[in-house]
């Protein structure tokens, strides 16, 4: 059955066409946002939901979208979309960073112009019939310092056409290095020297905890006398008031601005002020800049449901096309591994470590992490995947730590999942076959081959004559029939580990009488779903 997606806000027919033509049913209805209820109703029919800004996903509405696996927003903020419940309940949201880049960017350029050379002031004077040339006197771009703050996508572009303006670029990013920026042309610096130095800033970063009111009194008060802000970026990054004051002075001598504390922006305290260019988010508003996003949220949406493959994610890592067939089955080992280890221990996971070596240490570890994290909740919470997974890893206060290391065995490449509880150390360590089916290689640092099974029993015990003898006697008085049956060892006569895979449910009462012999420490049922 085919996938069906939503689409709830207003997409080309060429976008709506794309999931047609890659074999997902859609329903368009884009008329479907402004009516919560309506909506509401009918989005637990739905696999994916394709919006814009109109459509609102609220907590409310994720509760009731059961079968919901995917929200595409056509565009690059999400503020419209509650992403915390959505990763709980394990659905991905996609954004769509890219589509609208050139576009934002140049916005923010046409207001750095408006505001050097007070354009729509002196068209309102013009338009009045006024002429007062005297009372518009601008400066030039041409030679003045832009200080941008995140250099980014959208940033970066900023810094391109500045240097191609023949401005000297400021930046302040603490993920540029050294060696990008100079690709870039542009100079990296600290927030306090950019403040110090640019007569022009512009801001092109997130709204996070971190960067929320990043230009606020104090930091304002730092800035260079005669600067002039602008901000496409997010409202909040720039605190209004403060700014309002900064402008009032003299101190701030004008600003551009596309976004607002709140939007829509009916009252704002720049509103009204000399040399402050307001324009309703228009950031994103070209025309080819809505089609590109339309386009990419279809593409992106269309290869998740049909390939599997997520891009732009913002709650999950990213896994391209390319990359995941050879991924899959290696997401399929980590879900086992963490899937063993969740059912066989019983206390609090105080931390995680998951090893990567080898080939598997080049793939993408995020994603494997992801899965294994799943797998070892699911005995717990059988709805969860590889989207709400790290989320109520964090959210129980968890350590989780990635080692990756070089090949250092037989195995081209290997995954070891370790988890501490507070009462003993538990790991278990699988690779990937040529026939693409993941295998335990070693369990309590006893090195073992198993095949792993739907079906399957863990047993531990102390190494002494007759264990396989009794095991399997146990197992066929049951009727249990033994596919494959694998045994490791410490040394002689120390602890020891069997693997059995069967081809049926083990009963309790036949676990029972496997844990009644004085050998065995424990036994118990395994379940995993490798088909």
């Amino acid at each position: 059955m085919a996938p069906r997606v939503l689409v709830s806000d207003e997409l080309s027919e060429t976008a709506v066409q794309i999931f047609r033509d890659r074999g997902v049913d859609v329903d368009f209805q884009p008329q479907l946002g402004k009516d919560k209820e309506k909506l509401a109703a009918i989005i637990g029919n739905y696999d994916g939901l394709a919006i814009r800004s109109a459509t609102k996903a609220t907590e409310k509405l994720i509760a009731a979208a059961t079968n919901l696996k995917v929200i595409g927003r056509a565009g690059i903020g999400v503020d419209n979309v509650d992403i915390p419940a959505a990763s709980r309940r394990g659905i991905i949201v996609m954004n769509t960073p890219f589509g609208n880049s050139i576009t934002t960017a140049e916005h923010a350029i046409a207001l750095m112009f408006a505001v050097a050379r007070q354009l729509p002031q002196a068209d309102t004077s013009t338009q009045a019939g006024k002429w007062e040339k005297s009372k518009f006197m601008g400066v030039e771009i041409t030679g003045k310092t832009l200080g941008v703050i995140g250099a980014g996508n959208i940033g970066g572009i900023v810094c391109a056409r500045a240097i191609g303006l023949k401005m000297h670029v400021l930046a302040y990013d603490p993920f540029l290095s050294k060696e990008r920026a100079e690709e870039m042309g542009v100079t990296k610096v600290e927030l306090d020297e950019l403040l110090a130095h640019a007569d022009f800033i512009t801001l092109h970063v997130p709204m996070t905890d971190k960067t929320r009111g990043i230009l606020n009194r104090e930091a304002l008060a730092k800035t260079k006398p005669g600067v002039r802000i602008i901000n496409c970026a997010r409202g909040g990054l720039v605190d209004e008031h403060a700014l309002a004051d900064a402008i009032k002075s003299g101190h701030v001598a004008g600003a551009g601005f596309d976004v607002f504390e709140v939007e829509p922006a009916t009252e704002s305290p720049l509103f009204g002020l000399p040399n402050v260019v307001c324009t309703p988010h228009l950031g994103a508003s070209t025309t080819e800049a809505q089609e590109n996003v339309a386009l990419q949220v279809a593409e992106q949406m269309s290869d998740y449901l049909v390939k599997g493959a997520v891009s732009n994610a913002i709650n999950m890592p990213s896994i391209t096309a390319e990359e995941a067939p050879i991924l899959k089955p290696f997401i399929r080992l980590a879900d086992v591994l963490g899937a063993f280890v969740g059912q066989v221990t019983e206390s609090a996971i105080k931390e995680i470590e998951i090893l990567y070596d080898g080939a598997t240490a080049g793939m993408n570890t995020k994603a494997l992490t992801s899965a294994a994290l799943a797998g070892l909740i699911r005995s717990q919470v059988s709805d969860v995947n590889m989207v709400s997974a790290p989320v109520m890893i964090k959210e129980k206060g968890i350590i989780l730590s990635e080692v990756k290391r070089d090949k250092s065995g037989v195995f081209d490449g290997y995954i070891k999942l370790t988890v501490t509880t507070a009462n003993q150390t538990r790991s278990v360590a699988g690779t990937v076959f040529s026939d693409g089916k993941p295998r335990f290689i070693q369990i309590k640092d006893i090195n073992l081959d198993a095949d792993v099974g739907n079906h399957m029993v863990y047993i531990t015990n102390t190494d002494v004559p007759g264990m396989i003898g009794f095991i399997g006697m146990t197992l066929g008085d049951a009727g249990v029939n033994i596919a494959n049956f694998q045994l490791g060892r410490h040394g002689a006569g120390s602890d020891a580990i069997a693997l059995l895979y069967v081809d049926g449910a083990v009963s309790e009462d036949v676990l029972d009488k496997l844990r009644a012999n004085p050998a065995i420490r424990a036994a118990k049922p395994l379940v995993f779903n490798v088909d």
